[in-house]
């Protein structure tokens, strides 16, 4: 494993503002890394027994470690004085706890099984120079890393910035670097998939369970490091199960409630998080997993993410077993070698261009992808492993799957941010550089990049994908994959009934000045509508809409007769809720409200929430808000009272107009009189 001392991302004769200066940290330095062997992945078998006390000693050692790189970056002035001061204060310390711990895990196993040998050798930790990212054999050079746009013969190792291999960048100075991006433009298209042949199960299953717009956030790792807090370092998104933490038994996580449309996937689907290096004091800013880690940066959420099981180019798939547990990608490739990495970067409208060992840099208009491919072959017996790699594994390039392994539909998680391609020449000033959250040792490198997946499908459901992936057949909750959210969709007008003619009431010949009296204004004394009335139009309307006595005095009586309901809103619009239309919430027109609470119903109703959540909140509120606006002054137009047509309206004012006939007569036979008196 490795520990960063670098302090800067600007290092050099750029005359840029150093990653440590802007984050408030201390000087410039040279720098070194930390090699460590990776325990976890050579304990290929651990009895059942003692897999506990296992997982939290080998998460001691993820501790240590994690300490020494701290003690490191605090003592860069030490070192620079002193050659020895990293062994002497750092490294040997590291040793001895490392060692005291080998032998805890060994006493462990051995109380229940046979005591493995020559854990000891894995304790020794050597310092190496420079922040190098692995050779991944992906053809991308240095040069590669330059940004669209620039000379590409410039851009390699040396930015002229110090982001090479002499220093190791980042808001936190410990990663990323220049060379940790490729411009997408400049790979070769590289994706080959195997073609369906024969048995092969050709269908597919999406789930959709959100982007974490809740932001669920820890730094626990249920699969890896159970029962230990902070056994991460770095910070996840989690989708689907809303009760993962370190410290949930399996009975928490099938109780739980999850973020998926489907109600039956209450799956757990977790990632690191991926950070804008800008600067940004997040939560966890001062925290155990965060900043304190040299995780730093605003948080990032996703603008799309797919789940989609799909099936085996040779056989048909059989169903997982519940709380099959499933990690892809390793968190420690930088330092353990490229065996196990498996995320890949790419760009909308590039992604038959994949990168393992790069971050994109993506044209404008183009947004960054990030792709698991999880392992799709199961032993048919265990639901985790030791090292929680060996239950599970890849089909060969044909799509076989090993000897004593049976094919299982394949994870394929997709998710894409939308992010600007850093400014690589100075450092991310201008455009900040981003990064996937990662063990502090590991400098940030894409290549760490990994997802994790523990399958809490109900058994029915799990039946249903198989037999559609079987079936050659598309189905699933996201089946349209995700590619049109609801959300992101024009708002539609709500059905509203025809708008009935209007017709000017019967008037009468003016009356003389010097008579005040009026005919009763019966429609008039009757402004609210009785409760529970049926609706007319929008609820909580867009501005110009036609409710239910919120237009009122301008002649607009727009409502369906007495004998029919209520047309219903279209079902995007969760702003109309039964019963709550008030007159009130139409004065949310003359604010716009009723547009804010179209949209949120909508955008809730996408992400499978219920409808009357967001919408119904923002209409009463809006309603109270608009509560004090004086009523419309009185008119002679008729007023729409309750939810009658025209007939009513009519029935309503023929009193009126029979009394100003009487009144008018009156008038006649007065003036009439008076003329005969002259």
């Amino acid at each position: 494993m490795a520990a960063n001392v670098y302090a800067s991302a600007t290092d050099g004769d750029s005359g840029g503002d150093s990653a440590q200066t802007r984050s408030g940290a201390g000087v410039r330095t040279a720098g070194a890394t930390i090699d460590c062997p990776d325990v976890g992945s050579k304990l290929t078998s651990v009895p059942e027994q003692a897999r506990g006390e296992v997982d939290k000693e080998l998460a001691l050692l993820d501790e240590q470690i994690a300490k020494a790189y701290q003690r490191l970056s605090e003592s860069a002035q030490q070192m620079r004085q002193d050659p020895g001061f990293a062994d002497n204060a750092v490294v040997n310390p590291l040793k001895e706890k490392r060692t005291a711990t080998l032998e805890r895990i060994a006493i462990a196993i051995d109380r229940v099984g046979d005591r493995p040998e020559g854990l000891e050798a894995f304790a020794a930790c050597t310092v190496e120079e420079g922040n190098q990212a692995p050779a991944q054999g992906e053809g991308q050079d240095g040069a590669e890393a330059g940004q669209p746009g620039q000379e590409q013969g410039g851009t390699g190792q040396e930015q002229g910035n110090g982001q090479g291999q002499g220093a190791n960048g980042g808001q936190a100075g410990n990663g990323p670097v220049a060379a940790d991006f490729a411009d997408i433009k400049s790979v070769q298209p590289n994706v080959n998939n195997p073609s369906p042949q024969g048995d092969a199960s050709r269908g597919s299953f999406a789930t959709d369970c959100g982007v974490n717009e809740n932001g669920l956030f820890n730094s626990d790792n249920i699969i890896a490091a159970p029962g230990v807090s902070n056994g991460a370092h770095h910070f996840h998104d989690y989708v689907g199960n809303q009760s993962n933490n370190a410290f949930a038994s399996d009975q928490d996580l099938a109780k739980a409630e999850t973020s998926c449309d489907d109600q039956g996937d209450k799956s757990s689907y977790y990632w690191p998080v991926v950070r804008l290096q800008n600067g940004a004091q997040e939560q966890d800013a001062d925290k155990p997993g965060g900043g304190i880690e040299g995780n730093a940066g605003e948080i990032v959420t996703p603008k799309q993410v797919t789940l989609t099981f799909v099936g085996n180019p040779r056989e048909k798939v059989t169903a997982m077993p519940r709380l099959l547990r499933i990690i892809t990608g390793d968190a420690k490739s930088f330092v353990n070698g490229p065996a196990n990495a498996n995320a890949s970067w790419s760009c909308t409208g590039f992604e038959d261009r994949q990168l393992k060992d790069k971050y994109p840099l993506c044209p404008q208009g183009s947004d960054v992808v990030r792709t698991f491919k999880f392992q799709s072959c199961w032993d048919g017996r265990n639901i985790d492993s030791a090292n929680h790699r060996t239950h599970v594994a890849f089909t060969d390039a044909a799509g076989t799957c090993p000897s004593g392994f049976r094919p299982i539909p394949q994870l394929v998680q997709r998710i894409v941010y939308d992010i600007d391609a850093p400014s690589l020449q100075d450092g991310g000033r201008t455009t900040p550089l981003f990064a996937v959250d990662s063990f502090p040792e590991q400098l940030h490198k894409p290549v760490t990049d990994h997802g994790d997946f523990i399958n809490i499908f109900d058994e029915d459901l799990m039946e249903e994908m198989v037999d559609c992936i079987n079936d050659g057949r598309e189905c699933g909750a996201g089946a349209d994959g995700g590619q049109n959210p609801p959300a992101e969709q024009p708002q539609e007008e709500p059905t509203k009934s025809p708008e009935a003619p209007q017709e000017e009431p019967t008037k009468t010949p003016e009356a003389p000045q010097e008579e005040p009296t009026k005919a009763p204004e019966a429609p008039q004394e009757e402004p609210t509508r009785t409760p529970g009335a049926p609706q007319g139009g929008n609820g909580a309307g867009k501005p110009g809409d036609k409710g239910d006595g919120g237009d009122a005095g301008k002649g607009e009586a727009a409502k369906p007769p007495a004998n029919k309901p209520a047309p219903e809103p279209d079902s995007d619009d969760a702003s109309t809720a039964p019963g709550r239309a008030e007159p009130e919430v139409k004065a949310t027109s003359t604010t716009g409200g009723g547009d804010a609470a179209e949209q949120g119903g909508g955008a809730k109703e996408a992400s499978g929430e219920e409808s009357d959540g967001l919408g119904d909140s923002q209409a009463v509120g809006a309603a109270t808000s608009a509560a004090p606006t004086p009523s419309a002054p009185s008119q002679t137009e008729p007023q729409a009272v309750g939810g009658g047509g025209l007939a009513d309206t009519g029935a309503q004012l023929w009193p009126a107009a029979a009394g100003a006939v009487l009144v008018i007569a009156g008038f006649v036979v007065l003036r009439r009189v008076r003329r005969g008196q002259a």
